[in-house]
């Protein structure tokens, strides 16, 4: 059950990341660290969609957490700019260069030795000492945000989505224990409290590292940061398990997990769509100017978005230059 909670988890966090990356895109962007970010935000329907979306992601996430290792949960998580992509070459009609198919094999091959290496099993109680060290870890995000949030292009992207790396990471290993207790004690937790500050944090840092450069640069920086420092500490301080003599799978495993998100955003490209009239496009073309037409182009200039690839139409000039990271 908990792997299935999992995969409806990467699905929901897919499904965020194109809807956030498209409302920070048309948000206002402001010089310097920008407290006031997530409120503008609020008050768009695309990113309170995508923030839904990321919710439902991580309280399927935070379930499957109560008995798979993070290793698993985290790289699982990252796969879901992998899943945009399949979605998009599936559905949409996104034709990816080679390379960005091989990258979908090494995600998929990664993530198929990490779900053998995995034992199930209920996380120890984390030690007093290293949830101070949490706490810690995310006061100092914080304040490290005032410094980078100067920097601008694919700089800023990159170095906003290491911050919210960490930030999420926290988030990550504090829920571990968390999830094994009863789900209606959870609010009575110290833990609890950290959850929830890591994640807002996490957010307007992710929220910002959006603004400054393609998705793909925020993801890939995010992800890697993520999916590394949960993965370690849940096998030496939490007590995950391998399954014996697999040792080396999750190594490698999350090698390749960590090297294809990265590479979806070093090789991302425009993804066609299939012309109208094509094998496999049923749904009709709406008229050019109706509203129709126009969340049609909305919604596919999001698609786009979290895959880093430019929109249908004329491309405009991006912050930082060219795409690769």
């Amino acid at each position: 059950m908990s792997y299935l909670i999992l995969i409806v988890s990467v699905l929901a966090y897919a499904t965020g990341i194109v809807a956030q990356s498209y409302a920070a895109r048309q948000t206002e962007q402001r010089s310097g660290v920008d407290p006031g970010l997530l409120v503008r935000l609020a008050g768009q329907k695309v990113y309170l969609f995508g923030f839904a979306s990321q919710v439902v992601g991580f309280g399927l996430a935070f379930l499957a957490r109560a008995d798979l290792p993070l290793f698993l949960v985290q790289a699982a998580s990252t796969s879901a700019v992998g899943v945009a992509t399949l979605i998009g070459v599936l559905v949409l009609g996104w034709r990816p260069r080679p390379i960005e198919l091989g990258i979908l094999v090494v995600l998929a091959i990664g993530l198929i030795m990490l779900v053998s290496a995995a034992e199930p099993g209920v996380a120890r109680e984390m030690p007093t000492a290293v949830a101070w060290m949490l706490v810690g870890t995310v006061v100092l995000v914080a304040l490290a945000a005032i410094p980078v949030g100067k920097l601008n292009g694919s700089t800023g992207a990159v170095a906003h989505g290491v911050l919210a790396g960490v930030a999420f990471a926290v988030l990550a290993i504090a829920s571990r224990p968390l999830a094994a207790g009863p789900l209606l004690e959870i609010p009575l937790q110290p833990l609890f409290y950290l959850v929830v500050v890591s994640a807002l944090v996490g957010q307007w840092l992710l929220a910002a590292a959006l603004q400054r450069g393609s998705a793909p640069a925020a993801a890939a920086s995010m992800d890697a940061v993520t999916a590394v420092v949960s993965s370690i500490v849940g096998l030496t301080v939490l007590g995950d398990q391998i399954v014996a003599g697999q040792g080396a799978w999750v190594a490698v495993g999350l090698v390749l997990v960590v090297l294809a998100v990265i590479g979806f955003g070093l090789f991302s490209s425009q993804h066609t769509a299939a012309p109208a009239g094509a094998a496999g496009a049923t749904a009709p073309v709406p008229a050019a100017g109706t509203e129709a037409a126009i969340v049609e182009e909305a919604v596919q200039d999001a698609a786009h978005e979290a895959v880093g690839a430019e929109p249908a139409g004329p491309a405009e000039p991006r912050p930082g230059g060219a795409r690769g990271r």
